[in-house]
């Protein structure tokens, strides 16, 4: 366990809480070893990553209502995030799991690998203290945190777009993926968003939701749909 433990930069004192954060379920199932995997541990990482970014939003985001701390907080612990951080710290390297399982390609599966992160989170905690397991938990979260104090926070770039330009043709813009790049737990892709021939914004992200936002972000900054007449667009006139 040492690679992973230099990984996440945290020594654990109890090995076994690590090894039942890393254990699979379907191991479980197959060697019929009862309450031993990581779903215990799933449960009370959750509630932790919950406190320690709720804690965090109330104390950054003090000019923010309730509902709109909720929907970054949301952002924040979504599954597609998890997965991000469980991929960047190669966690289905490390995981055990069943045969059948790593046969359909679970140390790949997102579900799992933001699983295995909540469940490592719990382990942490319970190994050490609040105030480590926050250090963690800001230490991982700390790209996403900063893109929050970059980004509107009021908007939902990708859907903010699509109205921009429904407004104009009923066409949506489409994102295609230019590029990915990376080992399997470090990739960073590169995504363009399209609309009517035109190119509207290109961005990069950890995941090809990230690199989707920073397109639409790019493209409402450019407005290069304004270049275009709306008599000139297909279907119009």
């Amino acid at each position: 366990m040492n690679p992973l433990e230099d990984r996440i930069g945290y020594k654990f004192r109890n090995p076994l809480l690590l090894a039942e954060a890393l254990t699979h379920p379907s191991l479980r199932h197959e060697t019929h070893r009862s309450h031993f995997d990581n779903q215990r541990l799933e449960f009370l990482g959750d509630a932790v990553l919950q406190l320690v970014i709720t804690e965090h939003l109330f104390g950054h985001f003090s000019a923010e209502a309730e509902g709109m701390l909720t929907k970054l907080r949301s952002r924040l612990v979504s599954r597609e995030a998890l997965t991000v951080h469980a991929a960047a710290l190669g966690l289905g390297s490390y995981l055990m799991m069943g045969r059948g399982e790593e046969a359909s390609g679970g140390r790949e599966r997102n579900s799992t690998l933001a699983d295995a992160f909540e469940a490592l989170v719990g382990a942490i905690y319970l190994d050490s203290d609040l105030a480590t397991v926050r250090r963690f938990v800001l230490g991982q979260a700390a790209a996403d945190l900063a893109q929050l104090v970059e980004e509107p926070t009021d908007i939902n770039p990708k859907g903010h777009l699509q109205e921009l330009l429904q407004s104009i043709s009923p066409r949506s813009p489409a994102y295609e993926l230019i590029s990915q790049s990376g080992p399997e737990h470090q990739k960073t892709f590169v995504v363009r968003a399209v609309w009517e021939g035109i190119e509207l914004g290109e961005g990069s992200g950890r995941s090809k939701k990230q690199a989707e936002t920073a397109a639409a972000l790019e493209a409402m900054r450019e407005k290069r749909w304004e270049q275009v007449q709306i008599a000139t667009l297909p279907g119009e006139g």
